[in-house]
């Protein structure tokens, strides 16, 4: 019973923080005051799939287009994201409903029917703006019995179905629009603003009598005759020579909903509500785990020491077993050890900007409505983290006793930035094979070799220099010239399987939430629960700590002394289960079947894994190093 209220009141704990988290929202963009009858701007921005992972610009298709297309000026995450922002044909006055406006009349040819059956059959939707908000498509579900509303980012271009009584595939054009803009009214000053844009796209087959001009009227939308389209019972086919008229209307709803509450809406997108206490559970038992090794390791070294410190006789010292017998030789220099500090500094690097841009993202400066800010907040505080990476990557290096301290900033500031730019330049390649607006630009190209040459390369000289100017941190013991003779160790100690061993425990801490993440990232969804973000973080750098410290104290136990880098590669194995949950993850539950889009997805994944590992292997790393500079600093040797 206990028990059970323990666990209740920490989930509401848990659930509490998390509200606070959303409650302080630094929105992205000012309000903004609309009287009656004021113009308001509808954007377009992208196409996108969930099926190809391509994004397109709106108007590489034949849509109808304005006098001038004028684009949007995007920030850098913007440009990576592939956003495409411009301004739309669609014309909107505040608080007036309109009813059946013609936008444009096409006519197909086989390149452009070939072009939208295409975006049909790869699933594209189109994404538009108003008042920096995006459009959705709201949809109802039944949810546990009642009825449930949920949004969709964006309409699709089309739909594909078959006539009643034949079995022949045809494609159908959403080519009617009903938009739904949502309003919040000032009681004393009558201005509004605006909370939610909506649309429920349709395809209709529409008719008009006569030859067609400006003023011609449709038969199948005339609000003289109160004609209007509910449903899609005559659609639009797309084929070759077909006539499409694009129409819309606009209709204006007061809402309730407050300008700083626009977002909620957006953000509970999600019909299954992530299941908290599933993740709550994971978390204390990764938690209970954690505190178990603690205790066991606290008491067992405890001993430990207690015992080598009262060993007074020679005949005693000489029985000695276990980790103070390899005193002479656990700090001596490790194999490639200019490498394990360019690591290490890389680690540091990817920490210091985790860190921060989960801080700035849990107080809201980081929010969905700030679009592209978290790519750009991330990319900006990698390149100033630099300075942490050149410090701590010279503070490793000069404790190992070297002396050129530029040619390991050097290896700092280009090992990772160059191996992840490859793989990015790749990616980007095939994207432009493809000619998609995902492809990054040859100005935003320059604009990122000069935030890595410009500026994160002289910042990590800078780190390296003031961190090579310290003094060396001394060992706690002597190293013997004559290094030790390993025993021979039993099969669990053998270095493959601890190491992978070791990469199980911070992997279960994170992977329900590495599902949450990787649906908002390919599933074209919005992640914001930054909040227990966060506490899952701790929570992987506090599991990584304890799991390298554990095998690291096994290790030396059985007397094996090169622990550097197996301390780093024990937690930083968890990065090889995260790429294989990714590998699953595509499998299940993405329908991408383009070869491209498969590459661009594990190519991605493939980074994202690369940059784990660093970061989880540089937290196992200093923590091994902390605790055995802590026990060979508590024993008196001889």
């Amino acid at each position: 019973m206990a028990m059970e209220f323990g666990r209740s009141a920490i989930a509401f704990l848990l659930l509490l923080f998390i509200h606070a988290t959303h409650s302080f929202y630094l929105p992205g963009v000012a309000p903004q005051d609309f009287e009656k009858g004021d113009e308001l701007k509808v954007k377009v921005n992208k196409l996108t799939s969930i099926k190809t992972q391509l994004p397109y610009s709106y108007y590489s298709l034949p849509f109808c287009q304005p006098k001038k297309i004028v684009d949007s000026t995007e920030n850098l995450g913007e440009v990576l994201r592939g956003d495409r922002i411009e301004n739309a044909p669609y014309s909107f006055k505040m608080r007036e409903a309109q009813m059946c406006n013609i936008l444009c009349r096409v006519t197909l040819d086989a390149k452009t029917a070939k072009a939208f059956k295409e975006k049909i059959d790869d699933e594209y939707r189109v994404n538009m703006i108003l008042d920096n908000l995006p459009l959705v498509v709201p949809i109802e579900r039944v949810d546990q019995g009642s009825p449930a509303i949920v949004y969709q980012l964006g309409y699709h271009v089309g739909l594909k179905g078959q006539y009643e009584g034949s079995k022949e595939q045809k494609f159908f054009m959403h080519n009617h629009l009903a938009f739904t803009v949502r309003y919040h009214r000032d009681i004393e000053t009558d201005a509004a603003r605006i909370v939610g844009f909506e649309v429920k796209p349709y395809s209709v087959k529409h008719e008009y009598d006569g030859e067609w001009s400006e003023k011609t009227r449709l038969t199948t939308c005339d609000p003289h005759k109160k004609r209007l389209v509910v449903s899609s019972a005559t659609p639009q086919e797309v084929e070759q020579k077909k006539e499409i008229i694009f129409t819309y209307d606009v209709d204006f709803q007061e809402s309730e909903v407050k300008w700083a509450s626009r977002w909620d809406a957006y953000l509970l997108m999600n019909d299954n509500q992530i299941h908290w206490f599933s993740i709550v559970n994971s978390l204390m038992i990764v938690l209970f785990l954690s505190g178990m090794v603690a205790m066991i390791m606290l008491r067992t070294l405890y001993r430990d020491i207690s015992r080598y410190n009262e060993l007074e006789t020679q005949e005693e010292a000489q029985e000695e077993t276990g980790w103070k017998l390899v005193h002479g030789d656990v700090f001596r220099l490790p194999t490639n050890s200019d490498l394990l500090c360019v690591y290490v500094g890389t680690g540091v690097q990817c920490l210091g900007m985790v860190l921060v841009t989960m801080i700035f993202a849990m107080l809201g400066f980081l929010s969905p409505s700030n679009r592209g800010g978290l790519m750009t907040a991330m990319l900006l505080l990698w390149v100033f983290m630099g300075l942490f990476a050149g410090y701590a990557s010279s503070r490793l290096y000069k404790m190992f006793k070297g002396t050129e301290w530029k040619r390991i900033a050097f290896r700092t500031a280009f090992l990772f930035p160059a191996v992840v730019s490859a793989i990015f330049f790749v990616l980007n390649a095939l994207i432009w094979g493809q000619k998609s607006s995902g492809a990054v630009p040859f100005g935003t190209m320059f604009a990122l070799i000069f935030l890595w040459f410009g500026i994160s390369v002289p910042l990590v000289f800078v780190g390296a220099y003031l961190g090579f100017k310290k003094p060396a941190v001394d060992d706690p013991v002597k190293t013997n010239k004559i290094p030790r003779q390993i025993p021979e160790q039993a099969w669990y100690m053998n270095p493959v399987f601890s190491i992978l061993i070791g990469g199980i425990l911070p992997f279960g801490a994170v992977f329900i939430e590495l599902f949450f993440i990787l649906t908002s990232i390919w599933l074209n969804q919005f992640y914001y629960i930054f909040g227990f973000l966060f506490l899952v973080f701790v929570i992987l750098i506090v599991t990584c700590a304890e799991i390298t410290v554990v095998l690291c104290y096994f290790q030396l136990c059985s007397e094996d002394y090169l622990w550097w880098w197996r301390s780093y590669l024990t937690s930083g194995s968890s990065a090889l289960y995260l790429f294989l949950y990714a590998t699953f993850y595509f499998f299940t539950k993405l329908q991408i079947t383009k070869l491209v889009s498969a590459m661009l997805y594990f190519g991605y994944m493939l980074i994202a894994s690369y940059a784990f590992f660093v970061l989880t292997g540089t937290i196992g790393f200093y923590a091994c190093l902390w605790f055995t500079r802590l026990i060979y600093s508590s024993v008196k040797i001889d």
